[in-house]
């Protein structure tokens, strides 16, 4: 699902098997995730904390109804994140009928269920093990990770006009480390090894009423975090044990008048109720700028409060459709708590396929709450980005459709590096702490700016008669950042060149053939020193990674039978072995700087029988 969107255009990954996602220049940081109007800090397994990425999503790919994506420009009713919204709605289960689903792959199974609910409303319940652990104990890997992940959904129809549905998803992660030898230890030294827990849970009420529609959500949020780092002694040179739980409350109101307005309003209440970190550091990799090492043992706890009130008005004024709107945020983490957000669209319909497009607004988002026991001096701000984007759109036919966009991102009260004067803070999923500080964890100056541009080209191809699906996308972009240094310079995730081809061919109701093919510019990286230390005066001033590119292939087979369906799958990613560079890494056996690359060829097979 995740992957999916990444297809999209403005929308790049940190490295292959991650859903950590680059849009338009942002840090995965900045990026807003909804399911089923739940707010979720991160929906991945493994997921980097205070960022919202990891190796792979936890939702169920079969329950999702619908996911709407905006890489910018998008209303009042969404904020908190600068970047992007992902926007999850889940289906309910079958109402008429029971449904069982067994689904077998190369690295997990699972089962699905669902079925109606008393002639009220229906139910659905899925639960999943990777087998990863097995394969890698077999073959003699030293980081061996094993996962689970349930969701279940209930929705009751309580009259023609009033309905609740409740919402549970949760992960269990855990990695065990193999060292039996000295190069199994060697090897697990340069890894963060964490242990996971996280659940998210949801009551929606919806009622209609003659002119729109009210939604109440009250929903919950938690993650518990334990990962730790040892040397090559088995010595652990990082800890932390950290729990984060966030309550929610949210109301939403849209009403639909004549004349083509639409008013949408409501709030939210979010309460962070005993945020708990036990994170222990040694001074020797927590050094500052002057070269002196700076442990950092902290055992606290707190609370933060904030507030969302929002509202937009959308008319319809002959070829134009005006909508504007604002949002006031309450931040509770922030030295300053009251912002105000404006947002202003404009379309105008050009004739009956084609149309252009302005949006521009005020985004802003609190610090990730991991940031806030780093040791800052200074209070920390929220992030603000002032955006514009220009956009024309074309659809020559009801399957096809043509978008172009022009973007400009104005960044300030930026998380800038004290220790780190030349670099601004950008999380992706910490892999080794001996190399840099991890999530936060240090003095931060909310004091550094930058911008981000790009032009954008997608075509899409729907299934329609001809059976044939399509997406083309191309980013041409820039980003940079002003740091504390006041030196410009290339942002972490500056790839000035992203192409994505996706071409998938239905035959029949039993065979169909697709394909994917992506490229991209390699990322700034930032040169080793002689003692392996990273040289923070030459900031994304050492070579790129190589371009990127892979082709992965898929074919799928059904066979329908009279109370039953079973569908296999052969999926070859990087078909044609390409070796792509993920990191650039010192190796102290060495001395000296090496490649971490891709698997390579990596083929898969599935089943999965219905009835």
């Amino acid at each position: 699902m995740l992957r999916a969107t990444a297809l999209l255009p403005g929308v790049a990954v940190v490295s292959v098997g991650r859903n950590d996602l680059i849009v338009r220049g942002g840090a995965p940081f900045e990026n807003l995730f909804i399911v089923d109007n739940i707010e979720i800090p991160n929906i991945n397994h493994f997921g980097s904390q205070g960022a919202s990425g990891g190796p792979l999503s936890i939702i169920n790919i079969d329950y999702v109804k619908d996911v709407s994506f905006s890489s910018g420009g998008f209303g009042a009713k969404y904020g908190g994140k600068v970047s992007s919204i992902t926007n999850i709605q889940l289906r309910n289960g079958n109402e008429e009928m029971f449904g069982c689903k067994l689904n077998l792959s190369t690295t997990s199974f699972g089962i699905e269920l669902e079925g109606p609910l008393n002639d009220h409303g229906s139910y659905l319940f899925s639960v999943r093990r990777s087998y990863l652990d097995f394969i890698f104990k077999a073959v003699g890997f030293s980081f061996i990770p094993k996962y689970w992940d349930f969701q279940g959904k209930i929705n009751y129809n309580i009259d023609q006009a009033n309905s609740l549905s409740f919402l549970a998803i949760g992960a269990l992660d855990a990695v065990e480390l193999n060292n039996k030898t000295q190069d199994d230890k060697y090897n697990n030294s340069n890894i963060l090894a964490p242990t996971q827990n996280q659940y998210f849970t949801g009551l929606t009420w919806k009622t209609l009423f003659k002119n729109g529609f009210g939604r109440f959500t009250m929903g919950r949020t938690y993650t518990n975090f334990n990962t730790t780092q040892q040397d090559s002694n088995l010595v652990n040179i990082f800890n932390n044990i950290s729990k984060e739980g966030e309550m929610s409350l949210k109301a939403d109101f849209e009403f639909l008048f004549p004349n083509k307005i639409d008013l949408i309003f409501g709030n939210q209440i979010k309460y962070a109720s005993n945020l708990e970190y036990n994170v222990l550091i040694p001074g020797y990799v927590r050094v500052d700028n002057n070269g002196k090492e700076q442990p950092l043992t902290i055992d606290t706890s707190f609370n933060v409060y904030n507030n969302a009130t929002y509202f937009s008005l959308t008319a319809g004024l002959g070829r134009y459709k005006l909508s504007a709107g604002g949002r006031l945020d309450y931040f509770g983490n922030t030295e300053s708590k009251w912002y105000f957000n404006p947002r202003l669209s404009l379309i105008y319909q050009i004739n009956d396929v084609s149309a252009i497009s302005i949006s521009t607004g005020r985004y802003y988002q609190p610090p990730s709450y991991i940031w806030m026991i780093g040791g800052s001096t200074k209070p920390l701000k929220a992030i603000k980005v002032d955006q514009i984007v220009l956009g024309y759109d074309h659809t020559p036919t009801e399957d096809v459709k043509v978008q172009f966009e022009v973007y400009y991102k104005w960044y300030s009260n930026y998380p800038g590096r004290v220790w780190r004067p030349q670099s601004v803070l950008a999380p992706s999923g910490f892999e080794d702490i001996s190399n840099d500080i991890p999530y936060g964890l240090e003095p931060l100056n909310m004091a550094t700016t930058g911008f981000s541009r790009g032009i954008e080209l997608f075509i899409q191809k729907k299934l329609s008669d001809i059976p044939l699906f399509g997406l083309f996308s191309i980013t041409l972009s820039e980003t940079k950042f002003i740091s504390l240094d006041g030196i410009e310079r290339k942002s972490t995730y500056d790839s000035p060149f992203i192409l994505n081809f996706v071409l998938a061919y239905r035959f029949n109701d039993e065979w169909e053939i697709s394909s994917k093919f992506r490229a991209s510019t390699g990322l700034p990286t930032t040169p080793y020193s002689t003692n392996g230390k990273i040289d923070f005066t030459r900031y994304n001033d050492g070579e790129r990674l190589q371009f990127f590119h892979q082709l992965d292939l898929r074919i799928d087979k059904k066979w329908n039978f009279i109370a039953m369906g079973l569908t296999t799958y052969i999926d070859i990613q990087n078909i044609y072995n390409r070796k792509n560079v993920s990191q650039i890494r010192w190796n102290p056996r060495l001395q000296e700087t090496e490649y971490s690359v891709s698997f390579g060829i990596l083929p898969s097979i599935g089943i999965n029988l219905e009835f």
